[in-house]
């Protein structure tokens, strides 16, 4: 298989379980209210007024992150006028877990397969329609889906509620500050066109155990400048590089000017004739390409 379509929800409830299995101490709700950092360990002030220490802070909580923010790191990127309409649909043939992509001129549109003949849809659109695709009445949304979706999987219907994102580019000027580390989309918040946000940061989050677990074995401080240079070094080039192509992809993709058009269809014909194009596109896709991290590839740390 190409890889395989998880639901956030499941994800959210697997973490919870593991971390309800280990020595961790979960804190929430609470919010980053002060970071204050030394030549020895970081003292975070929480918005309840409680105040912790430790070797090493991690931001890991998305795109406008306060740990980024507060370790004086700036960031870059740009608004690409285009939102996400994000929901959950149920087909009336199977769809015999097949992902499906259209490139159209608003942005994809594409039909990812999940479990029980559903499907999570992810609908780009120019921003000014996915606010009018917000704040549409179930019938008039109903009929948008299904001009859209066409008739291949037969009828569709929508389960449950429907989410509405701006979509951005935002990278982190850096991926590491005294004492602190950036992961997921505090890090870098790319476009979703190619699907690799959640690799992205899976990547970053088992580089980062990897090389502290290495640290911590050979005595040295996690949270110390050399430990944390050798998590940056290691995952600088590959988020630059896939966040410079998904910007490309959506270029690309989302613009009906004929030559590119021509261009699109070039590209998409070699992906599917020549088969070791083929395979490294899905071997990208499902982020098993570059330095794999240890347990990214099945190993203990």
């Amino acid at each position: 298989p190409l890889g395989y379509m998880l639901e956030n929800r499941r994800i959210r409830a697997g973490l919870a379980v593991g971390v309800g299995r280990s020595n961790i101490e979960v804190l929430a709700p609470a919010r980053l209210a002060g970071l204050e950092v030394s030549p020895s360990h970081a003292t975070v002030t929480l918005d309840d007024g409680r105040t912790l220490t430790c070797a090493l802070v991690v931001g890991a909580e998305g795109r406008g992150s306060t740990v980024r923010r507060a370790a004086g790191i700036g960031d870059i990127g740009w608004r690409y006028g285009q939102s996400g309409v994000v929901a959950t649909v149920r087909m009336e043939r199977p769809h015999g877990g097949v992902a499906h992509e259209y490139f159209l001129p608003g942005g994809p549109f594409a039909i990812l397969p999940l479990t029980d003949n559903r499907a999570s849809l992810v609908w780009t659109e120019a921003t000014a329609r996915g606010e009018a695709l917000r704040e549409a009445s179930p019938e008039a949304f109903q009929a948008h889906l299904t001009r859209r979706f066409g008739e291949f999987l037969g009828g569709v219907e929508k389960l449950g509620p429907t989410f509405v994102y701006p979509l951005s580019l935002a990278m982190a000027e850096r991926l590491v500050a005294p004492r602190v580390a950036l992961l997921g989309d505090a890090a870098q918040g790319i476009h979703p066109i190619a699907g690799q946000g959640l690799n992205l940061g899976l990547k970053g989050a088992a580089a980062l155990a990897e090389v502290a677990v290495e640290a911590r074995r050979i005595g040295e401080d996690i949270g110390a400048e050399a430990t944390l240079e050798r998590y940056a070094r290691w995952r600088r080039f590959d988020n630059v590089a896939i966040a410079a192509s998904s910007d490309l992809f959506v270029r690309l993709f989302s613009n009906d000017h004929p030559v590119l058009r021509l261009a699109r269809g070039v590209g998409m014909a070699a992906v599917n004739h020549i088969a070791p194009a083929r395979k490294f596109f899905m071997q990208e896709a499902g982020g098993a390409v570059g330095d794999l991290p240890k347990l990214l590839r099945g190993e203990r740390l």
